[in-house]
């Protein structure tokens, strides 16, 4: 799997945080048919590793489900067993070099120039620019790809759909989205309501042009 070739194609990664099991996995279900084919579910989330072990049983190959909130060798190694097919870390860690072992793609978080050069010294397929929203936003990225152009940065950290638009536009490969797309629903709350919020951020990296 070429994790940043299709971060490039989609320019979405949902993320999926949720107190109950199955309220989550109807999250990701409502995602999956609502046409966001990349998502991350964190292992902070009620037994995370089912859920994904039923999505990737029911939704195929046609979603790509990774597993995120990966620190230690033991987390990669859960994830890897539960079907996720990429690792998400919010750093450097453990987890990432076991993820790396066991043939995952990894999106591994990073915040300054010195982390940015530690994660690609650690084998990162991309980095997670986390948290976004402690850098000062869009105007960040533009001027940490500066030394770092071939770089794919995925922002993550209070993403909205301005900020989303703006950080794409600012060169970012795609945008890392929890609450303010995901909302109450894998809490158990409207889905209906999840389904219109999908629907405005994959206009939004549907658009054209960066």
């Amino acid at each position: 799997m070429d994790l940043v070739s299709l971060l490039r194609a989609r320019r979405l990664l949902a993320i999926v945080r949720g107190r109950r099991a199955e309220a989550a996995l109807d999250t990701v279900r409502t995602l999956a048919d609502e046409g966001v084919t990349l998502i991350e579910v964190s292992l902070t989330s009620h037994r995370a590793l089912d859920v994904i072990t039923r999505a990737r049983e029911e939704l195929g190959v046609q979603v790509l489900l990774g597993v995120g909130t990966v620190v230690t060798a033991q987390d990669a190694r859960d994830a890897h067993a539960a079907g996720a097919q990429f690792a998400v870390t919010p750093g450097l860690g453990d987890g990432v070099e076991q993820a790396r072992s066991l043939g995952m793609s990894t999106l591994v978080g990073a915040l300054t120039p010195s982390e940015v050069i530690a994660a690609q010294a650690a084998g990162a397929d991309a980095v997670k620019l986390f948290p976004a929203s402690a850098t000062g936003g869009p105007g960040y990225l533009r001027t940490l790809r500066a030394p770092f152009p071939q770089v794919p940065f995925v922002p993550v950290g209070g993403v909205d759909t301005r900020t989303g638009r703006s950080y794409l536009n600012g060169g970012a490969t795609a945008i890392g989205v929890g609450s303010p797309l995901i909302g109450d629903a894998a809490d158990g709350g409207d889905l209906s309501l999840l389904r219109e919020r999908a629907r405005a951020y994959l206009r939004l990296a549907e658009e054209p042009g960066r």
